[in-house]
């Protein structure tokens, strides 16, 4: 039903927008954009912070307008004397308690109190500090650092773990002045059932969220004239690290990455592309084999490591449902530490493997020792000893952190030539790059699997009705004869309703995609800050882009991943494809005996 629309005023320019319509969203219409650093867009409101205060004519107090709605003929005043002396006030009581150490933070010129601060002319606090004690940082998580003496407790991570996530592991506790955000018992990130999406570091308009930066370790391996230094890159960082470093949202910078990468000084510049076109030809292999063989659909995918997390915890009971395919990531890592340490003739205890991620739950998934084979498949070789263990993947990098190491040295990012990735694990698909946006997994398998088993070329390549959209898009795809359900979700709140049918028997699907974050990988949280609807749109425009100029289109046609399969694997789901490409999960339950 269509809301009825109102008409009002706004600094003296007459808008019309609908009933229930924020006054702040409305300001917005007016071509106002009102301060406000507890505001989430869709996801939070709560109205702490107060800086976003307004002016109505006929109200006595200034009014918070993301709480408010707008009324018929309501004229609104956003920048009166009273409203800038009130929002100053209230920033003012906020960096009273805030440790003014800007230079050493991460956010230091990406943060929004920051930022606030120059806006509305505040240079310091005229009010004593009222939290006397300085409490400790939580670095229990391999994935994210908390630091509750530079959260101004807006409530926006509580919010996008509740509301988006569903997964609670971050609360609002105390009262008054020992008000903080924590977890249960206040026992760390790490004893918590976070998932390390890092979505909360998206939302957090300071420094208190970050992820935990192996920036100090790259530089070190880099520096390391014994080691060589392999790094490789996911298909989002190249839509979201042109934003980082002042380019234009969802600006494609494939070549201009790699070529940075190798001023950074790394040894070889490889494609975590290369990777999702091997999962897709064990992924593809394991949902035919499930399909004809009586295994357990709908079967789920797993490159997502926030999800794996979120599902062994929640759902533990349903393991069963998940591909036993690694990530790329992690596909990537054994490959590099066997099949081209071999080709290479290098030393695997000599290789390290950085990836560059737009997730900061990959750097919980790269210490995952039961993800590791590399190691064993040496070890069975009689080449090391247990003493010498290495895993698969050394360091994870974020987008940011990337932005960060490339700004360091003074990288003039926009004037960079345009580089190419080394072979052979830098050849990829256009498969494999639709692995950035949520969908582009199911879509890149159902490529792969329509011509596995039909035998005959797939026309037409695009799945529009499962790409990026919101909530849980679901399709029938006709694979010759033989009708397949689908369904494809991003975040952890969606794939709850998803596993739910599954538990009560109801799920109609065979194939089902899950992806932690909104939007998918591009909209991850290690990605450049904002990251809102229109960004991650914009993105994903650039994914699809990049797909459709790609002269190879089909993870299977890949022609570094035939080699690979002739030379060293053999077959998709062989002893060496399972020994290297898969692995198990974990039962953790979220509620631990």
């Amino acid at each position: 039903m269509d809301r009825k629309m109102i008409t009002l005023s706004v600094d003296g320019k007459t808008v019309t927008v609908p009933e229930g319509t924020r006054i702040l969203d409305a300001c917005k219409v007016a071509g106002i954009k009102v301060p406000s650093l507890c505001y989430l867009e869709d996801v939070s409101a709560h109205g702490s912070c107060g800086i976003c205060v307004v002016e109505i004519e006929g109200f006595r107090r200034l009014v918070r307008s993301c709480l408010h709605t707008v009324q018929q003929d309501m004229v609104i005043h956003t920048h009166t004397d009273r409203v800038m002396r009130a929002r100053k006030l209230n920033l003012e009581l906020l960096l009273a308690n805030h440790p003014l150490l800007c230079t050493n933070c991460e956010r230091n010129l990406n943060c929004e109190l920051q930022s606030l601060a120059l806006q509305l002319g505040v240079r310091e606090s005229r009010f004593e500090r009222t939290k006397k004690s300085i409490l400790p940082i939580d670095s229990s998580s391999s994935a994210i650092v908390r630091d509750p003496n530079a959260c101004i407790l807006c409530n926006r991570c509580v919010e996008v773990c509740a509301k988006v996530q569903e997964v609670h592991a971050i609360e609002m506790m105390g009262r008054g002045l020992r008000t903080t955000v924590s977890t249960f018992f206040d026992e760390g990130l790490a004893s918590s059932v976070c998932t390390n999406c890092g979505q909360c570091s998206l939302a957090c308009p300071t420094g208190a969220i970050t992820e935990k930066s192996h920036e100090r370790e790259v530089f070190d391996a880099i520096a390391d004239p014994d080691l060589v230094v392999l790094v490789q890159t996911a298909p989002a960082i190249r839509v979201g690290l042109g934003e980082a470093m002042g380019l234009g949202e969802g600006s494609l910078v494939t070549g201009k990455m790699v070529s940075a990468l190798r001023t950074l000084g790394f040894d070889r510049v490889f494609d975590t592309q290369f990777s999702a076109d091997l999962t897709i030809m064990e992924e593809s292999h394991e949902l035919i084999h499930r399909m004809t063989n009586g295994g357990t659909l709908p079967m789920i995918t797993s490159c997502s490591p926030g999800w794996i997390k979120f599902i062994e915890t929640f759902y533990p009971e349903q393991l069963d449902h998940l591909s036993s395919c690694k990530s790329p990531q992690q596909m990537f890592g054994s490959i590099a530490k066997t099949y081209y340490a071999e080709q290479a003739g290098i030393d695997p205890r000599n290789i390290r493997v950085v990836s560059v991620m737009p997730c900061t739950a990959k750097k919980f998934e790269a210490g995952r020792s039961e993800i590791d084979s590399a190691f064993s498949y040496w070890r069975e070789k009689g080449s090391f000893s247990d003493e010498e263990y290495f895993c698969d993947v050394d360091y994870v990098l974020t987008t940011r952190e990337l932005a960060r190491m490339l700004k360091r040295i003074g990288i003039d990012f926009a004037h960079l030539e345009e580089g190419k990735f080394d072979d052979p694990l830098g050849q990829s698909t256009g498969s494999a790059v639709l692995f950035g946006a949520t969908g582009g997994v199911m879509e890149a398998a159902l490529r792969t699997a329509y011509e596995t088993i039909t035998k005959t070329t797939l026309e037409e390549l695009e799945f529009e009705q499962i790409r990026i959209g919101e909530g849980i898009r679901e399709a029938t795809i006709m694979i010759g004869e033989t009708p397949l359900k689908v369904a494809v979700a991003n975040t952890l709140a969606n794939a709850r309703v998803l596993l739910d049918q599954i538990q009560e028997g109801k799920s109609p699907y065979a194939f089902i995609e899950v992806m932690t974050c909104p939007d998918g990988c591009l909209g991850g949280g290690g990605q450049p800050i904002p990251s809102t609807k229109e960004i991650r749109r914009k993105r994903a425009m650039s994914i699809y882009e990049e797909d459709r100029g790609m002269p190879i289109r089909k993870s299977h046609e890949n022609p570094s991943i035939q080699e690979l399969y002739t030379s060293f694997l053999e077959q998709p789901l062989g002893h060496l494809s399972h020994q290297l490409l898969h692995t198990t999960y974990v039962k953790r339950g979220a509620y631990p005996d």
